[in-house]
C-alpha cells in the first residue's frame, strides 16, 4: 500500500488538512528532483517538505510541475533560514522561495530556526517577533497557508504567543526513538500546535538497533517502517527523506499495518536524548 492509498491527515487550528507522511528533500543537486517526481507519480506522497537552505526549491518546483499532478493537491512547506529573519528580509525570502518552487503559495512556511543574529540593540526575542509580524502578513494575504516553526522549545512559542497575534500552526522538530521530547508535544498540543517530526530514522542510527529489529521481525517489516510507523501512531506530522526509490517506496509502506501497544511502549521506551541536528553560528549567514 503507497502513501495515496489510505493516507492520514491532520487538520491544523486554522482548518487546513497536512497529509501526516511526507517526503523530506534536503539534498543538494538533482537528486530531489528525481526524488519528488518518484513519490508523487509512483508512491502517492502528497506532502513535499523543502527549505531554502536545502538548495533544491528549483528543483522541487521543476518536479512539482513535472509531475502532473495538481498543485492545489500537494502540501508544500519551505522554511526561513536564520539569516533571512526579520521583516523585511523575512517577507522578501519567502517571496524568492515561492519564485523558485514556481507556485503563488506556500501551504507552510516554517522559521527553520529559533536562533539568529539580530542587530545592534535588538535582542533575539525581538528578532523572532519581528520576524513572525512578516509570516503573518504573509499569512494574512493568503501567501502562506499556514505558518509555522521549526526547533523551537516551549520558551520560544511562548514569547511568540506574548509578542504577536497568531499562534504557529506547527512546530516541527528532531522525533526519533532515540530523541522523543514529549514535554514540548504536549505543549504544542495543548496550544493547539501541530507535532512535525523530521529525522524519523535518525540519521539511519536507529535501523541497527536490535529493539528495533526485533519489532520488525515480529511484524515482518523492516526497521524504517517500523520506526515511520510508531512515528505516526504517535500523532506526529512525519517527515522522512531519502533520494532511492526503493527506500522512498519502502518509507510509504506503512499504512497496512499497526503496532499494538506494548510494541509502542517497547519503542517508546528507546529515549535517550540523543539529538543528531544542532545549528552553529557560522551556518546563520549561509
Amino acid at each position: 500500500m503507497d502513501a495515496g492509498s489510505a493516507l492520514p491527515s491532520v487538520e491544523l487550528s486554522n482548518g487546513q488538512t497536512v497529509p501526516m507522511l511526507g517526503l523530506g528533500t534536503s539534498h543538494w543537486g538533482g537528486y530531489s528532483h528525481a526524488a519528488v517526481l518518484y513519490a508523487l507519480g509512483a508512491c502517492g506522497v502528497r506532502h513535499v517538505d523543502t527549505a531554502r537552505r536545502y538548495g533544491c526549491e528549483e528543483r522541487v518546483g521543476a518536479a512539482l510541475r513535472e509531475s502532473g499532478v495538481p498543485r492545489a493537491s500537494v502540501w508544500l512547506t519551505s522554511k526561513l533560514w536564520p539569516g533571512d529573519m526579520g521583516h523585511a528580509a523575512a517577507r522578501a525570502a519567502c517571496l524568492r522561495s515561492c519564485r523558485a518552487l514556481d507556485t503563488d503559495y506556500l501551504d507552510l512556511y516554517l522559521v527553520h530556526w529559533p536562533e539568529g543574529q539580530p542587530p545592534p540593540g535588538q535582542s533575539r526575542r525581538e528578532l523572532r517577533a519581528e520576524t513572525w509580524r512578516a509570516l503573518e502578513e504573509l499569512y494574512s494575504e493568503g501567501i502562506c497557508k499556514a505558518i509555522g516553526v521549526s526547533n523551537f522549545q516551549q520558551h520560544h512559542v511562548e514569547e511568540l504567543q506574548e509578542d504577536c497575534d497568531v499562534t504557529p500552526h506547527v512546530n516541527q522538530v528532531e522525533f526519533h526513538p532515540y530523541q522523543q521530547p514529549r514535554e514540548l508535544m504536549s505543549f504544542c498540543r495543548s496550544r493547539g500546535i501541530a507535532f512535525e517530526g523530521y529525522c524519523p530514522l535518525a540519521k539511519g542510527q536507529v535501523l541497527c538497533d536490535p529493539t528495533v529489529q526485533a519489532v520488525a521481525r515480529k511484524h515482518a517489516r523492516t526497521p524504517a517502517q517500523v520506526c515511520i510507523r510508531w512515528s505516526l501512531q504517535n500523532g506526529v506530522i512525519t517527515i522522512p527523506k531519502s533520494t532511492k526509490e526503493a527506500r522512498i517506496k519502502e518509507n510509504c509502506q506503512v499504512f497496512d499495518f499497526s503496532l499494538p501497544a506494548e510494541d509502542m511502549a517497547t519503542l517508546d521506551g528507546m529515549h535517550v536524548g540523543r539529538k543528531l541536528i544542532h545549528l552553529t553560528q557560522p551556518m546563520w549567514q549561509g
